[in-house]
């Protein structure tokens, strides 16, 4: 386990960029419709929430992707629960957080209630009538194959591939696989080809469709549903 933080400067004050992974923490357009166009939209939500909804995602961040989630949720209305749980090697430092939040003034309520509950160590905690979050710090490489759970849904967040390829390697795109109930799904802004093939080999039926803003393309990846 780390206990490194994320490293950041601040462009035109209002998006983080790592300088460990020189690459900004999301959409320099808008970050939240990006959110909802990569990970909601490319996992068919909120039509599939319903019962005890499990989502994980590589890479937490600035925790935006959790409260359009949140957000997305309670506007639909679903009985159930969601569990959100994020795999983080570089943890942001809450004030950072809170910085980075307050330019999406959408889900400024939920931001509220994820930064009075929320530290690094704090393990898996129900937040206010909303999500079970567990941010699992660590290097995902080996955190991520021994989680022990499935997720219905994923959000493939992790920096660039050409500046973290980490989070991008075959044999961890392969613990998606792995860690992905039957039916479920991935969705990633990333359409590079190597990306693709891997979420292939992991067992994906894997289709490239127009990306966000600048990025023409995107990936959605979906598990076969069992036999």
């Amino acid at each position: 386990m780390t206990n490194q933080t994320a490293d950041l400067d601040w462009r035109d004050g209002r998006v983080p960029i790592s300088t460990q992974f020189d690459d900004p923490y999301y959409s320099l357009d808008n970050g939240l419709a990006e959110t909802r166009h990569v990970f909601l939209d490319g996992n068919d939500l909120p039509a599939r929430f319903g019962g005890n909804f499990q989502i994980a995602e590589l890479g937490f961040g600035t925790g935006l992707n959790l409260l359009v989630t949140w957000a997305l949720w309670d506007q639909a209305g679903r009985p159930g629960q969601i569990s959100f749980t994020s795999f983080e090697a570089f943890p942001m430092a809450i004030e950072d957080m809170r910085a980075a939040l307050t330019h999406f003034p959408e889900v400024a309520d939920y931001a509220a209630k994820l930064l009075a509950h929320w530290k690094p160590d704090a393990g898996a905690i129900q937040l206010p009538d909303g999500p079970v979050l567990h941010v699992i710090i660590g290097d995902a490489r080996q955190t991520l194959p021994a989680w022990g759970d499935n997720a219905d849904a994923w959000f493939l967040d992790g920096f660039s591939p050409a500046k973290n390829p980490e989070l991008w390697g075959a044999d961890l795109l392969r613990a998606v696989g792995d860690h992905t109930q039957p039916g479920g799904t991935a969705a990633t802004y990333s359409a590079a080809g190597h990306v693709r093939q891997s979420l292939t080999q992991a067992g994906f039926d894997v289709t490239r469709t127009p990306g966000f803003g600048r990025k023409r393309h995107m990936t959605q990846a979906r598990m076969p549903d069992a036999k």
